[in-house]
């Protein structure tokens, strides 16, 4: 995310015609299917597998998900979303390795790994132009660059950037605690609800303290007004 040029409030405001601006319900919409599609379904789909057969159709039939979700949202269309595809890409890495070496420690450590990795761009990301949630947030919202440099977007950016950052790095901490403490089938079911617990709350905080942020700058449009 690069940092934008310093506008006013009122000049951004008149450059955004309201017309434009989405409900807040279609937002919701959006960022629900975007979730549940990436995160809530693949992790209901591997542990139901697990517990069902075995680890190595458990990753495979989660990554078959994944892949149909992408090819079916470009076939039809659809913007494929960066959560989305970064979700597949680590994905379809933590499966190959687990076909090509057979070790399960491994598979289920490597999201340690992934989460330092990832919160470590986040907050990185606070220190460049542009933060990581502002590169995320056009899958989610219609940004212009007028809209996007608002300094209260701006900050808002800045804030969630550093909230997930921080949600992240305690979710691979969880991770590992659980890794540990917890026999493998234990441990998938266990993991599998506090994470997505812990992901539908972080998501939850971020859409409300969006809504404070987009309702200040008139950036949502009444419930009853059309399109």
């Amino acid at each position: 995310m690069t940092t934008l040029q310093e506008a006013t409030v009122a000049v951004v405001t008149a450059e955004v015609p309201t017309q434009h601006h989405p409900q807040l319900r279609g937002i919701v919409a959006r960022v629900a299917a975007t979730v549940a599609t990436a995160v809530v379904v693949p992790a209901v789909l591997f542990t139901s597998a697990m517990l069902a057969f075995n680890l190595v159709t458990a990753v495979l039939v989660a990554l078959a998900w994944m892949a149909a979700a992408m090819c079916w949202r470009r076939l039809s269309g659809r913007p494929v979303s960066g959560l989305l595809l970064l979700t597949l890409g680590l994905m379809g890495a933590k499966t190959a390795f687990l076909l090509a070496t057979g070790n399960t420690f491994v598979y289920f450590v490597q999201p340690v790994f992934v989460d330092a990795a990832v919160a470590s761009t986040f907050l990185a990301s606070l220190w460049s132009t542009q933060p990581l949630v502002a590169r995320l947030a056009p899958d989610f919202y219609p940004l212009d660059d007028a809209t996007a440099a608002r300094p209260g977007v701006r900050l808002l950016f800045r804030r969630l950037t550093l909230m997930w950052g921080l949600v992240i790095i305690l979710k691979g901490s969880v991770t590992l605690a659980l890794l540990l403490s917890l026999p493998t089938v234990d441990y998938v079911v266990v993991k599998g609800a506090v994470i997505i617990a812990l992901t539908l709350c972080t998501v939850t905080a971020t859409i409300l303290w969006s809504v404070v942020v987009a309702r200040r700058e008139g950036l949502l449009r009444p419930a009853g007004e059309l399109a």
